[in-house]
């Protein structure tokens, strides 16, 4: 799952990077017109800040060594040492929902306000993940957005707890095959599966005949 989730942070940024920034310039994640709430802005400006300040990255090294003005570098630098989260919260107090709506559907989503949710979640996720905590029949309080129809192959049955992985599954499932069509995730999971026969699905919140759904065929 953390593999799998790497592969959507290396995505997520390069599309925010590529639909921002020809429209907003290089650095639009500094200016506060373009944010939605203000007192959010500023506080997230001040990660930025913090995170960039502690990158050892040579790219950043090398940046300061050359330029002093502005105080941070463009977003193609700055957001690769950016955390997760803070992307996150960025996208979601972005005030331009065009540009939202662009990042959202080279992903299949329909609208950018699941995009957001989602973000949300997998930045949550990531952390679990990071710091080698359960996953397996986890109580998750942060729910994802999930719609009924998708323009892609989706789940039908949406009976399953929504505390658990499941849903979870299902979006980064989605997601990486927006990203990578020919991705292993759910074989390596069915492998994982076959492995441990007397692990059971459901424990998880994973309904009953969902390997049958679309989306994981």
């Amino acid at each position: 799952m953390f593999s799998a989730i790497q592969t959507i942070e290396v995505a997520i940024r390069a599309q925010v990077i590529n639909h921002f920034t020809p429209t907003f310039g290089a650095f639009w994640f500094m200016d506060s017109t373009l944010a939605k709430n203000q007192d959010f802005f500023n506080s997230n400006l001040e990660h930025i800040r913090e995170q960039v300040q502690r990158s050892r990255e040579d790219f950043i090294v090398e940046h300061f060594a050359k330029y002093t003005s502005p105080d941070l570098p463009p977003v193609w630098k700055t957001l690769q040492v950016m955390s997760f989260g803070t992307l996150s919260k960025l996208y979601n107090n972005f005030s331009d929902t065009t540009a939202k709506h662009k990042v959202a559907h080279e992903f299949g989503l329909n609208h950018y306000r699941f995009l957001s949710s989602w973000m949300e979640c997998l930045s949550v996720l990531r952390n679990y993940c990071a710091h080698h905590a359960k996953i397996w029949n986890r109580r998750i309080p942060l729910k994802p957005l999930l719609p009924k129809t998708m323009p892609y192959k989706w789940i039908v049955n949406h009976n399953y707890r929504i505390t658990s992985v499941y849903p979870h599954f299902c979006c980064i499932t989605y997601w990486l095959n927006s990203i990578y069509p020919n991705n292993t995730f759910v074989q390596d999971f069915k492998k994982l599966l076959q492995k441990y026969p007397n692990v059971n699905p459901s424990i998880i919140g994973f309904p009953k005949n969902w390997q049958e759904e679309e989306l994981f065929s």
